[in-house]
């Protein structure tokens, strides 16, 4: 069955396919590749999705909807004549539009799809996503973050090259920050940030306060078609200031027809604030990736909403580095995804190509934390899988019960940054029964494994019995079969060895040992001392490190281990 790629984005949609001479965008029923995330009503009443749909925006605001991919995940309702939707119920129309423009244009039935997320999507948007696939009639094979799909788009045909690039991707609706490393034909996802709540849309909502603000217009009091009038002013006037120094309107209010100007100048004062939010993640994303902004070879740009000057500007200052846009901003997601879509499906023209992602979000349980006697710190957050851990991955914490005689044991799994849970985001619970007449606090391991396709394996095992207690928290619930799901788990099982077990680092250790047998006085407290570091970095458990660690220790034994004595 052929596999499409979806850019599902809160102004615009895409959907392309990889085929021989490589990733092509599928044109919709208009012609255009472009197709509106907009839903609404007509007049007799059926759903309408896309242009037809987003040029009644301003027409019939009170039965049109757009920039619902904000509140994928969430309880916001909206209304359509006497039916209410959730924001996945209105994506899914959009998905459904898509594949209807793919089985035309390829001629043949289109089941499945990959979908481009932004990166920081959490796991409950992630299961919206899905859950819009599948009303679509969609099965979701994997969902793929937009930078990396930006990344691929650019990559592809660069393989031969060594280079580390950033990809800025502000769309209508989100933000996205990712770094890439590309060596021996592999593309590597270092680290991913951003904002899901800030995007062009923000840009646009800045202008309509400035108008409201020039003529002194209370917007509270606009009607929703004066608004959605207002609104599409100010999103004319922030595309032509990307070519013009000043841009002049005309909003008809009632009977008066009120002039309206903004300057570019005027324009980079009042986004500003949003200029500064894009900051934050970039620099996040660079600090993740222990680099600094002089690591950084190349910086690309995804969304339209990077075609407006003031952010090309603020990028070139930050980074030092002019932006590349040689695709199309609107365009390079879905033909990204597209290659993933070929990835996927082992095709012949990618068989050199090898990607790898990292975990957006730091996965974790809750832990009580002893402060004193009878007094314990509830609901603190212990990470397990920290974020932008390249996956697929598989880690392992130890913990006590705490207290002697403890029958069971609940461990909650979260998903975030907080050092509370309660401000993460719930996966799941899985409770763990203990031994009886214990006369030492439990120990417990619990046993992060996450794949690719966002499956999470939680594996708790008392110590001191060797039970195990088994969980699987899956992205897209019931899109593999148990049988799938053991398979996949079962090809990762080399994972789930501890690195200090594993045997390139188990001969480090032993040779370590050997050497301070045979040495004395400083050189043996060197040994000992370069010993108990190593150790540290194995229960860091992050193959990159570790990889560094050891090939440094390497040299520095075999340097010893060559003193010539004679």
């Amino acid at each position: 069955m052929t596999l499409i790629a979806i850019d599902l984005g809160t102004t615009n949609s895409l959907v392309s396919v990889f085929e021989e001479d490589g990733p092509v965008l599928i044109p919709n029923a208009l012609g255009d590749f472009l197709t509106p995330s907009a839903v609404g009503l007509n007049k007799a009443n059926e759903v309408i999705v896309g242009a037809e749909a987003k040029d009644r925006l301003v027409t019939h605001p009170d039965r049109t909807y757009a920039r619902f991919k904000r509140y994928m995940g969430t309880n916001r309702d909206f209304r359509l004549g006497r039916k209410t939707y959730r924001a996945e119920e209105l994506s899914a129309m959009v998905l459904r539009s898509l594949k209807d423009d793919a089985e035309r244009h390829l001629g043949k039935p289109v089941e499945r799809a990959i979908i481009s997320v932004p990166a920081y999507f959490n796991d409950v948007q992630r299961k919206a996503t899905y859950a819009a696939g599948k009303m679509a009639g969609l099965q979701i094979e994997r969902l793929i973050n937009e930078p990396t799909a930006a990344a691929l788009a650019y990559g592809l045909n660069t393989l031969s090259d060594e280079n580390t690039f950033l990809v800025i991707d502000l769309g209508g609706g989100t933000f996205d920050v990712s770094i890439l490393e590309i060596f021996d034909g592999i593309m590597e996802v270092r680290s991913s940030a951003g904002d899901a709540f800030l995007g062009g849309e923000d840009f646009t909502d800045s202008i309509v306060k400035e108008f409201g603000a020039q003529k002194k217009i209370d917007l509270s009091s606009l009607s929703p078609k004066s608004m959605g009038l207002l609104r599409d002013l100010a999103d004319r006037a922030k595309r032509e200031l990307s070519s013009k120094e000043e841009v002049g309107v005309k909003f008809k209010l009632g009977e008066e027809q009120i002039p309206l100007t903004l300057t570019r100048a005027k324009f980079d004062e009042i986004t500003r604030p949003l200029i500064e939010k894009l900051r934050q993640p970039i620099k996040r994303a660079i600090s993740d990736a222990g680099l600094k902004a002089d690591g950084i070879d190349r910086v690309v740009l995804v969304g339209g909403a990077t075609r407006m000057p003031i952010v090309r500007q603020n990028v070139t200052k930050l980074l030092g580095l002019f932006p590349e846009h040689k695709i199309d901003p609107d365009q390079v997601v879905a033909l990204g995804a597209a290659v993933q879509a070929g990835l996927v499906d082992r095709h012949e023209a990618l068989e050199d190509v090898v990607m790898t992602d990292v975990c957006p979000f730091t996965l974790g349980t809750d832990v009580s934390r002893k402060l004193g006697e009878g007094r314990y710190d509830h609901g603190a957050f212990q990470p397990i899988i920290e974020r932008n851990t390249v996956i697929p991955v598989s880690r392992v914490a130890t913990n006590h019960a705490m207290e002697i005689g403890q029958q069971n044991v609940s461990i909650s799994i979260f998903q975030g940054e907080s050092p509370r849970v309660k401000d993460n985001v719930f996966l799941g619970k899985i409770d763990v029964a203990l031994p009886k007449k214990q006369e030492h606090h439990e120990a417990i391991d619990i046993r992060f494994t996450y794949d690719v396709s966002g499956i999470l394996e939680v594996l708790v095992t008392v110590l001191s019995t060797q039970k195990t207690s088994r969980m699987i928290l899956e992205g897209n619930p019931g899109s593999l079969s148990q049988e799938e799901i053991e398979k996949r788990f079962k090809a990762l099982e080399k994972l789930k060895i501890h690195p200090k077990d594993k045997s390139e680092n188990a001969a480090v250790i032993a040779r370590l040992e050997r050497a301070y047998e045979n040495q004395l006085g400083h050189v043996r407290e060197e040994i000992s001392f370069r010993l108990s570091q190593f150790m540290t970095v194995l229960e860091g458990q992050k193959d990159t490190d570790i990889k560094i660690a050891r090939d440094e220790l390497m040299k520095w034994l075999d340097g010893i281990e060559s003193m010539d004595i004679f």
